[in-house]
């Protein structure tokens, strides 16, 4: 029989390797195991969760509850096309209907959080004919197919744009970014001039359909806006007869301490998207929702959107186990208090090693903004930098940590704090110390100003949910 490790040289020289040059996907890490907050590589090493994997693995691993709720379905019925029904839909339509707000009480199923944009793409798109336009944000990200990576602030936007596939009619905002703020600004003095610029991008460019945010920046920066910016945004969307669209693919599902994350400032936009948490990532599963006022308008036109997986039974079988094991979790009060906890961590973790320039976050959901110089803000590597062959110093403190037996996930500029939600304060302790030491790697490139780190997370929605 051959080495595993010269079958899995192969099967990667048979395989395509995800957002990065294929030279770095010749030897990947075997995965054999996982539980609760860790998981076994092939040589029985154990790895802290510290990243909930793509920040989707909400409930930690083998939950037995949601796993069963899995296998019973598949010995029902796995599959069934989407123009029929079965009874798990109707479960798993029941068990949104208790978390969504209220009146986000339409929806279409798909399997992830790009086919969920896609879906609020082409429904936003007709309902608002002949208005077509959408505003984004730089720092964002939607999703990996031609609509939603013309969404898409980042620099994989680039790369669509190169091969010539993303959409038309994309323009993109500043952000509400205080610690790097577009306008040069300070909070409160800037009269959140980030979210009333956008009255006039909205004025100035007609035609505009929709403005689409991540209530809650996920890939690119956890960044938490002023508490008056969405309610600022709200209105102005109302003004002008323009869509608000929340992509709650990452931040959804309690990972910021409430079912939706841009329920802390008591906003409710006309469509939003989610994944990822809806089924903990037990399976593929994703959520496109709509307010009735929106599904009204497809009552006599035709809604022309749906793909063979759509509304698929065994993906659709984790949703309600899952809900139900969120709601009991935060019904103990256990996240609420570990979320405190690993934000004093954070914090203390940030007063210590001098590459952190920005600590920021709600929840379990936070980054590490690493900087060389915290006076300047300089950066050790830059948008530019993310598909350029550089070695990044986030990767460079994430790979020190992965070989100390600590998963963390890493963008350009920050590092990805956002575990399980079932971790527990010994477990945060173990993750913090093992990051510790690997943020010293940083420390020794960067410049002691003797000015603390920021904490922008300041600007939280609501003191209580600081």
């Amino acid at each position: 029989m051959r080495d595993m490790s010269e079958r899995i040289k192969e099967m990667a020289a048979h395989t395509y390797g995800t957002w990065g040059s294929q030279k770095g996907w010749k030897a990947p890490l075997l995965v054999t195991d996982a539980e609760g907050v860790y998981f076994f590589d092939s040589s029985g090493k154990r790895y802290i969760d510290f990243s909930s994997q793509l920040m989707c693995s909400n409930l930690g691993h083998k939950n037995k509850v949601v796993m069963e709720a899995i296998v019973k379905q598949a010995e029902k019925l796995p599959y069934v096309a989407p123009s029929f029904v079965t009874e798990i839909l109707i479960e798993a339509v029941e068990a949104l209907r208790t978390v969504f707000p209220e009146k986000l009480s339409k929806f279409f199923f798909s399997t992830s959080g790009t086919a969920a944009n896609e879906a609020a793409m082409k429904m936003l798109r007709q309902y608002k004919f002949p208005s077509y336009k959408v505003i984004s944000r730089y720092r964002s990200y939607h999703g990996a197919t031609a609509v939603s990576q013309a969404w898409t602030g980042d620099p994989r936007r680039w790369y669509a744009e190169l091969a010539r596939t993303v959409v038309d009619g994309v323009v993109f905002a500043p952000d509400n970014y205080c610690y790097r703020c577009p306008f040069a600004m300070t909070y409160p003095d800037c009269d959140v001039q980030c979210a009333r610029y956008l009255d006039y991008m909205i004025k100035e460019e007609g035609n505009v359909a929709a403005i689409v945010v991540e209530p809650i920046v996920g890939t690119n920066g956890r960044i938490i806006p002023p508490p008056e910016y969405y309610p600022i945004l709200r209105q102005i969307c109302d003004e002008n007869d323009v869509l608000l669209v929340c992509d709650e693919v990452m931040s959804g599902f309690y990972r910021t301490g409430k079912a939706f994350a841009i329920e802390h400032w008591d906003v409710l936009p006309d469509i939003l998207t989610t994944a990822k948490g809806a089924s903990a990532a037990y399976t593929p599963v994703a959520i496109t929702a709509s307010t009735q006022q929106v599904a009204d308008f497809f009552e006599e036109e035709v809604f022309c959107h749906g793909h063979t997986f759509a509304y698929h039974a065994l993906a659709a079988s984790a949703i309600p186990t899952a809900i139900s094991e969120h709601v009991k979790l935060f019904d103990s009060g256990r996240p609420q208090k570990a979320s405190e906890y690993l934000k004093q961590q954070l914090y203390d973790l940030a007063d210590k090693h001098i590459c952190v320039g920005d600590v920021r976050g709600v929840g379990h959901f936070w980054a590490l903004e690493i900087v060389k110089n915290r006076k300047t803000k300089e950066p050790f590597d830059t948008k530019a930098d993310k598909f350029s062959g550089k070695a990044l110093m986030t990767g460079k403190i994430a790979g020190n940590a992965m070989q100390n037996g600590l998963y963390v996930s890493a963008w350009y500029d920050t590092l990805v704090i956002a575990p399980p939600l079932i971790m527990t304060e010994s477990e945060i302790d173990e993750a913090i110390q093992i990051l510790d030491k690997s943020l010293e790697i940083a420390d020794q490139e960067a410049v002691d100003t003797g000015l603390p780190a920021s904490r922008s997370c300041e600007y939280n929605p609501r003191s209580g949910d600081k």
